[in-house]
Order: structure tokens, then C-alpha cells, then sequence
């Protein structure tokens, strides 16, 4: 890896939101909940604007097609903890996104090491997934500043919504894995 891929605009802004990361919880700790949510906003500005950078500006790196899902995945399992410490949200979606989470990781390295699969981009499950993670933890964020009905109803539904996609997902990667094993290993048998 050279140094002008961790200089690209869009891996600088992944490494931001990384950086943001201990400070959200600092705040959300310190129950400074404004600049928590504030902060935890900018870092999902700073994730959107990081993937529309590298496609505008031509900057797609390997670097960057990896550590964005980190990033991403370090920001969402981090808050999900904090937020079930800080009784803030149920266990049961905090265990089972890191159950999700924990088992694609570790089947994803298994297959690169063992087959040499690498193709692991995220189905519409695991989009709209994510999508149900990053607005329940803005609804739970926005329930510590503004303690209002609808948006505590809306944490509901989006906590109902990251479980649920986070099983449909789950289960439609393992579905994938299986179908790319087979491609996988068809395509070594055609090779001479």
C-alpha cells in the first residue's frame, strides 16, 4: 500500500470518521447528548460523502474497499454497545447485530484464506440493513435530546426493522457464500 491511497479525499474522510468515533461516545458518556448526536450526524454525512468522492473524483483504492466497511461496522457496533450499556436500547439488537457482524467477518476470512473469494459486496439486505442501524441509533440519540412520542416510536420501528434485516440478511449472505463457493469452485474444475 502507498502512501497516495491513505492520501485520497475519500479515505481521509473514512479516517475521519474513525477519528469521530471515541468522541461520540466521550459525549454520550459524558451525557452531552447534543454534541453526541451531532458528531454521530457528521459521521454519516462524512460516510456518504466518502463513497460519492471516490466514484466523482475517480479515487476508488483497495485501501478504501476496505476500510469503509470498517469503519462503518466499528461506528455501528460500537454505538449499539454503548447504547445497550448505557440502557439506552435492548440487548437482544445489540447481540444480534454483533452475532451478524462476527460471523460474516470471520466466513469472510476463512474464505479468502481457503478459496480466495473476495467478493463480498453487500446485498440489498445488507444495505437496508445498515440503513435500519444508522436510524435507530440517530432515533435513540434524538430521544436523549428531544424526548418526544414520535420519535421514540420511531426508534421502535427501526430497532424492529435492524433485527429483522439483520436476520433476512444473515441468512441471505450464507445463501450467497453457498452460490459463490459453487461458482468458485466450478471455475477452478473448467481451469486446464
Amino acid at each position: 500500500m502507498n502512501l497516495r491511497q491513505i492520501l485520497t479525499a475519500p479515505n481521509q474522510l473514512t479516517l475521519l470518521r474513525m477519528i469521530f468515533l471515541p468522541f461520540i461516545v466521550i459525549n454520550l458518556v459524558k451525557d452531552d447528548y447534543k454534541w453526541a448526536l451531532a458528531l454521530f450526524v457528521l459521521a454519516g454525512l462524512s460516510d456518504g460523502l466518502d463513497g460519492l468522492l471516490a466514484r466523482k473524483l475517480h479515487q476508488q483504492t483497495l485501501l478504501g474497499q476496505y476500510l469503509d466497511p470498517i469503519a462503518d461496522k466499528l461506528l455501528m457496533s460500537t454505538m449499539f454497545l454503548v447504547l445497550s450499556i448505557e440502557h439506552l436500547i435492548p440487548w437482544k439488537y445489540t447481540v444480534v447485530v454483533f452475532s451478524r457482524d462476527i460471523s460474516i467477518l470471520l466466513v469472510s476470512g476463512v474464505l479468502f484464506m481457503i478459496a480466495g473469494l473476495r467478493d463480498f459486496r453487500p446485498s440489498v439486505f445488507g444495505k437496508a440493513n445498515t440503513f435500519a442501524q444508522v436510524a435507530a441509533i440517530f432515533f435513540a440519540l434524538l430521544l436523549l435530546v428531544k424526548p418526544v412520542l414520535w420519535v421514540s416510536i420511531a426508534l421502535k420501528f427501526f430497532l424492529r426493522a435492524t433485527f429483522t434485516f439483520t436476520i433476512l440478511s444473515a441468512v441471505h449472505y450464507a445463501f450467497l457464500v453457498q452460490h459463490r463457493l459453487h461458482v468458485h469452485g466450478a471455475a477452478v474444475e473448467l481451469k486446464p
